[in-house]
């Protein structure tokens, strides 16, 4: 798999390839992970905003040097989503994710400022997606954020390839109570059954306890039905 992560600050991706699972990945050759400056694919003065019509506040990432990169890299492939990170984007969840992990090429467009000329979203861009309901000062953060919940469910990057299958949201329910050793702390004490060595009855008990806290603390999930 390769992502392109399109940017007006690469360095934010250096620290994040070189540890845990994308750096893993990574080294073991089952992604690459290529950010491109767009002020490379800018004018001789690099500028890569600029006031927007209608006489809002705030300045707007041109089109010029993001189509020039988009064009540029469909050159040596075919791609087969570009994905923009937005606040008035497609909530992004599991579903999402393992859909993308799925992929072989997709491009990543970091916006900034008060954002991206909208030409980019209505012609360039195949999929909007946000992390959430907040604004956060550019699109680093959040391509991070997706790039990870991507990376983690490649083929052999996880040790344990069943335990991203029962990670939360897998199958639109929270996890149930995870614990270790030791089996009593300060007079806590790990529930029985999971010491019992009965796996029926150990699966049984995580399914009910998944349900339990589903619904106490995230009751909406039980709409994706």
């Amino acid at each position: 798999m390769r992502i392109d992560v399109l940017t007006l600050f690469p360095e934010v991706f250096d620290n994040l390839n070189s540890f845990s699972i994308i750096k893993k990945a990574i080294d073991s050759n089952k992604v690459q992970v290529k950010t491109h400056n767009l002020r490379d694919y800018a004018d001789n003065s690099r500028k890569v905003d600029d006031y927007p019509y209608g006489g809002f506040p705030g300045m707007v990432i041109k089109i010029e040097p993001i189509d020039k990169c988009i064009e540029s890299l469909k050159k040596d492939k075919v791609y087969d989503e570009i994905i923009y990170l937005t606040p008035d984007g497609e909530l992004l969840n599991q579903k999402k994710s393992n859909y993308f992990s799925t992929l072989n090429n997709i491009i990543i467009i970091c916006g900034h400022y008060k954002g991206i000329d909208h030409r980019v979203r209505e012609f360039l861009v195949t999929k909007e997606i946000s992390i959430g309901d907040f604004v956060v000062s550019g699109g680093e953060l959040p391509a991070a954020v997706l790039c990870d919940s991507i990376i983690r469910l490649l083929p052999g990057i996880i040790g344990n390839e069943s335990s991203a299958l029962s990670d939360t949201f897998q199958d639109d329910l929270l996890s149930p109570p995870i614990y270790t050793r030791p089996e009593t702390f300060k007079g806590l004490k790990v529930p029985k059954v999971l010491l019992s060595g009965n796996d029926k009855e150990i699966q049984k008990w995580n399914d009910e306890k998944s349900l339990e806290r589903t619904k106490l603390l995230r009751p909406n999930l039980f709409d994706n039905e």
